[in-house]
């Protein structure tokens, strides 16, 4: 049916049914960043992913959790999280700061974020950028004090600044979203695993 429906058929030509499993799947991309000493992490238009996983479950964020595992990336239940945001996600940052802390973990940012999370009542240690002078956020994570990033950038010169941070974040293994919407995903899949652990389920199973 895929096949006929690329040369040209429509899918209202075949008699197809609806089977509601009852299951999310998330698909997550691979990308082969750690080979390359020196290259960034910001997707562009000459990347090639070296495959793909699925994450499946009954919910959002376990399929999310699951997708990130099978893209060689475990995320913490407990830690520092580094949050650095432009302006137009610092409301929403704050809210999901705010789940994070109730989950157990601790939030640290630099100046503009931790400004307004504190003052958004989350409370916020606060580190320096990294044209700021040391000790800085890329020390922090090179001494093993941050277990998850979220940093969101606008503009070129903001992007460049922050390379050193994504770059940091492959070598030394911490899981790193660098949009919004990941990093609400990200929080709904650490909740998930709070209360539950990983299950697993064949795709046998799913198609019987």
């Amino acid at each position: 049916i895929a096949a006929k429906v690329m040369a040209g058929k429509k899918l209202s030509e075949f008699d197809l049914t609806t089977i509601d499993k009852g299951q999310i799947a998330v698909k997550e991309a691979v990308f082969p960043f750690a080979r390359f000493p020196g290259v960034d992490t910001v997707l562009g238009p000459e990347m090639r992913s070296t495959g793909e996983v699925m994450g499946l479950s009954d919910n959002f964020g376990m399929a999310f959790a699951k997708s990130q595992l099978g893209g060689g990336v475990t995320l913490p239940s407990s830690g520092k999280v580094f949050i650095s945001v432009r302006d137009h996600h610092k409301a929403m940052m704050a809210d999901l700061a705010k789940e994070l802390v109730e989950l157990g973990f601790s939030i640290i940012a630099t100046g503009g974020t931790c400004k307004y999370l504190r003052e958004a009542g989350v409370e916020t240690e606060y580190v320096r950028k990294v044209h700021e002078g040391r000790p800085h956020i890329v020390d922090a994570m090179k001494n093993e004090d941050i277990v998850l990033v979220f940093n969101t950038t606008s503009g070129k010169q903001s992007l460049k600044d922050s390379f050193s941070l994504r770059r940091t974040a492959l070598t030394q293994r911490i899981p790193y979203f660098t949009t919004a919407a990941a990093a609400k995903a990200c929080v709904e899949a650490i909740k998930a695993l709070s209360e539950d652990d990983y299950d697993v389920m064949s795709l046998q199973q799913l198609a019987g």
